[in-house]
C-alpha cells in the first residue's frame, strides 16, 4: 500500500526533497498506524496548493457517509475521512429470512428462534424471497392466530425507514418499532385511516417513518397516518401477522 502512494506521488511528477521525504515518511507511518485499528482503503490527491501532496483515507464501503477532518503534519495536509455513523444493514436480504426470528418464551426467558437461511418460519405464516416478505393467511392447525417476525438487530437512535406493502382485501397486519406498532392494513376497508385519498388498493403503497429523539412520524404515500408516535429507547422491528394476505418489500433503514 506505501509503495501505491509513492508510485502515485512520482506519477504526479512531484520532486521530493530530503525533508519532505521525512515529512512523508511521517505521514504514512500515522496512515499506516490508523489503518491498523480500521478497514480503510487509500487514494492520494492534492490537498492543497500549498503543499507537495495530500493523502486521503477513504472507507472500502460505499454504504458510510463521511465527514473529513484535515490536520496539518510539519506543513503536509493530511485528510482522515470518518464516518458519521454507519448505516444500518437492511434488514431483509430478498433472498430469505435470515436475521428474522420469533420470539419465543421459555420458562423465565425470551429465546429468538432464528430462520437464517430459510424461505419460511415454521408455522408457514411467512415466507422470505424473491424480494418479497409475505404474511401468509392464519392456518389454526400450524399455529397462533397472532404472531410477529422481529429483527435480531436492535434500532436505537434517529433513522429513517420506508417499507412497500401490498395488502389483500381486508388485510391486517402491523410494523412494530421498538415494540410500538403502526397499524398497516387494507386501510380504506380494515381501516384505522379510512380516509387516505393515495392509497391504493391491492397495489404497492409506500410508507416512509422518521424517527428523531424517540418520536416517529408516518406516512403513506405522502399522507400522516402518524404524526408523533412515541417509541422506546432501543428495540428491534417487527411484522405482525393476523389477517389475510400481506406482502412486504423495499425496507430500507437509514441511520440520521
Amino acid at each position: 500500500m506505501l509503495k501505491k502512494l509513492i508510485s502515485l506521488i512520482h506519477h504526479n511528477q512531484t520532486i521530493l526533497s530530503a525533508e519532505t521525504a521525512i515529512r512523508l515518511s511521517l505521514c504514512l507511518t500515522l496512515i499506516t498506524l490508523l489503518a491498523s485499528t480500521v478497514q480503510f482503503s487509500f487514494a492520494a490527491k492534492p490537498a492543497s496548493t500549498n503543499s507537495p501532496f495530500g493523502v486521503l483515507i477513504a472507507d472500502e464501503y460505499s454504504n458510510h457517509e463521511w465527514n473529513s477532518t484535515k490536520i496539518l503534519i510539519h506543513g503536509i495536509d493530511v485528510e482522515i475521512a470518518s464516518p458519521q455513523t454507519s448505516d444500518f444493514a437492511n434488514p431483509f436480504n430478498g433472498r430469505d429470512l435470515t436475521g428474522w426470528g420469533y420470539l419465543n418464551k421459555n420458562q423465565e426467558e425470551i429465546v429468538f428462534e432464528s430462520f437464517d437461511g430459510k424461505n419460511e418460519t415454521t408455522d408457514g405464516r411467512f415466507t422470505g424471497k424473491d424480494g418479497i416478505i409475505t404474511v401468509n393467511p392464519w392456518d389454526e392447525v400450524k399455529g397462533p392466530h397472532l404472531i410477529t417476525i422481529w429483527t435480531r438487530q436492535e434500532y436505537p437512535g434517529d433513522f429513517s425507514m420506508t417499507i412497500e406493502f401490498r395488502a389483500g382485501v381486508n388485510a391486517d397486519s402491523g410494523i412494530f418499532l421498538r415494540g410500538k406498532q403502526l397499524q398497516c392494513r387494507d386501510y380504506l376497508v380494515a381501516g384505522p385511516y379510512k380516509e387516505l385519498k393515495n392509497y391504493k388498493a391491492q397495489d404497492w403503497n409506500k410508507i416512509e417513518i422518521v424517527v428523531k429523539d424517540n418520536v416517529a412520524r408516518c406516512t403513506c404515500n405522502g399522507e400522516v397516518l402518524e404524526e408523533a408516535l412515541t417509541l422506546p429507547v432501543t428495540g428491534p422491528l417487527g411484522l405482525e401477522a393476523d389477517r389475510g394476505l400481506m406482502e412486504y418489500r423495499n425496507i430500507q433503514i437509514k441511520t440520521l
